[in-house]
């Protein structure tokens, strides 16, 4: 595609060297992933600068180079005045331009959903999917569980663990498109809007879940954490809003000048959708759920109360998209549970396994209340630090869990570039001493499955919070395979002739 840098829409080019017409085969960030004709972005990292990476991407085979260093990119330019160089004034931004201008804007053919919040981004997210596809709204999906069409899963390597980055974001929505979706529903998190990673996405429906205090290794203050979530109610049509959290929801309605519903879980709240008498059983949830001032009894197959919130979040999402609320109450039966999300799995001699993604101080707490309303005999739970976040939090994670179960194994989750052990004792300070319940250490999250595992008997629970990242554990920057359910299979395998 030969494309003239100043003629993308919103792509403001302070200076430009070399020729006005650039000729562009691809859009990489990454300098190792260069090919001929390639449009190179000196994208800022956290740990090193895009600049840095100019002369390995020329060799690779970068055409064109983009750049916010006038200084660099002008040294560059004289060096190679064949080549194209335009300096911005962010480079994340104008990737993000771009990158919807070189796919062909494949968003403007879909329903876009973004959900965002501390706790419930996938849950939500995964709801709204599994929604729009059971209505027959073709949907596809992308968020920490990974990128997944109406079809199923999707190949694709995700520059991030959340939310992409912009280029990635639009190959992916052309992928949806050529696939024949007509919706996406995503996780948008805090430090995926402050890189300006769905910058230029127009929201048909921005979801709020909640929020806690989370990201502060990134964000420093709640009240920079705060601010980046509420860019995504500035960038939408439409918004479905928690009013019972009180961190953000009043902020949010003093945003939003566009349509929108409020969910609540309180009868005299207000709200446009209140969950009320809320069930757990083993057989999923009962709730009933009030619209303009009717009544309908739900139940589905799914677990966790507050799941009932982020369900109904889904529920007004479609409702915003111009669904009937008799059409949706038709398919409720058939919700599918979401990987890894207070997902059940059963064992032998009636043991149940629930792995949760809960990783933070508030949702931990959450679920461990949850998963007592299931029939057990005993609750063994797994608990974890998360070596690549802040660390102030590891001992409120055990605070959260302190007396909530009978055993407790507590472990590390990507222990990134430290060692186990320092994350886990970390995660110890938090306890009174003496214990108020046996505590296992496991020094790594396979370990600890299995030892979790080892400690269950006949008709006990066995919580598995925290989790993977893309199916992986990050240690010392690489990803290693990890699948707490194929380590599941495997224990129960090799114990059969035991039971």
């Amino acid at each position: 595609m030969e494309i003239q840098l100043t003629s993308i829409p919103s792509f403001p080019v302070i200076d430009q060297f070399g020729p006005a017409i650039s000729k562009v085969s691809s859009i990489e960030y990454n300098s190792t992933q260069v090919t001929q004709g390639c449009t190179f972005f000196c994208v800022p990292g956290e740990n090193t600068d895009g600049h840095l990476y100019i002369e390995e991407a020329i060799d690779n085979g970068a055409t064109t180079v983009i750049g916010s260093n006038r200084q660099i990119i002008a040294e560059y330019a004289e060096k190679h005045p064949d080549l194209s160089f335009a300096v911005v004034a962010n480079v994340r931004t104008a990737l993000a331009y771009m990158s919807d201008f070189f796919y062909h804007s494949p968003q403007k053919n879909l329903l876009k959903v973004g959900v965002t919040g501390t706790n419930g981004k996938t849950t939500t997210a995964t709801y709204v999917y599994n929604l729009f596809n059971l209505l027959g709204i073709s949907c596809g999906f992308i968020g920490t569980t990974g990128i997944i069409g109406a079809n199923g899963k999707i190949p694709f390597y995700k520059s991030t663990p959340t939310t992409p980055i912009s280029s990635d974001i639009h190959k992916i929505f052309g992928k949806f498109v050529t696939e024949g979706d007509r919706a996406v529903a995503m996780e948008v998190s805090s430090i995926a809007l402050d890189q300006k990673r769905v910058e230029g996405i127009s929201f048909d429906v921005a979801i709020h879940t909640n929020i806690s205090e989370e990201h502060l290794e990134y964000h420093k203050t709640f009240t920079h954490y705060l601010q980046s979530k509420l860019l995504l109610f500035k960038q939408a049509k439409a918004a479905v809003v928690n009013i019972d959290d009180e961190g953000m929801a009043k902020e949010i309605l003093e945003v939003v000048d566009y349509p929108h519903l409020t969910y609540s879980n309180q009868l005299d709240s207000g709200a446009d959708l209140i969950w009320t008498a809320c069930e757990s059983s083993d057989t999923g949830l009962k709730f009933d759920l009030c619209y303009q001032e009717k009544r309908w009894p739900i139940h589905v197959p799914l677990y966790g109360e507050y799941n009932a919130a982020n369900l109904t979040a889904a529920i007004g999402t479609a409702l915003l998209s111009g669904v009937q609320l008799e059409d949706i109450l038709a398919v409720l039966p058939d919700m599918p549970q979401v990987e890894g999300r207070f997902q059940v799995i059963h064992g032998p001699e009636n043991r149940k396994i629930i792995l949760d993604y809960a990783h933070t101080p508030v949702a931990l707490a959450s679920v461990l209340q949850e998963v007592k309303k299931l029939s057990h005999n005993r609750l063994i739970a797994l608990i974890a630090g998360i070596g690549i976040r802040d660390f102030s939090k590891m001992p409120k994670m055990a605070k959260a869990a302190e007396g909530k179960a009978d055993v407790l194994v507590v472990t590390v989750d990507h222990p990134g570039d430290n060692e186990p052990s320092t994350v886990i004792n970390a995660v110890l300070e938090g306890f009174t001493v003496p214990y108020k319940q046996q505590v296992v250490t496991a020094n790594s999250r396979r370990e600890a499955v299995l030892a979790a595992l080892k400690e269950s008997g006949p008709d006990d629970l066995v919580l598995l919070s925290s989790g993977s990242i893309n199916g992986a554990q990050i240690v010392k920057g690489e990803y290693i395979p990890h699948s707490d359910e194929a380590i599941i299979e495997e224990f129960f395998n090799s114990k059969t002739s035991d039971f």
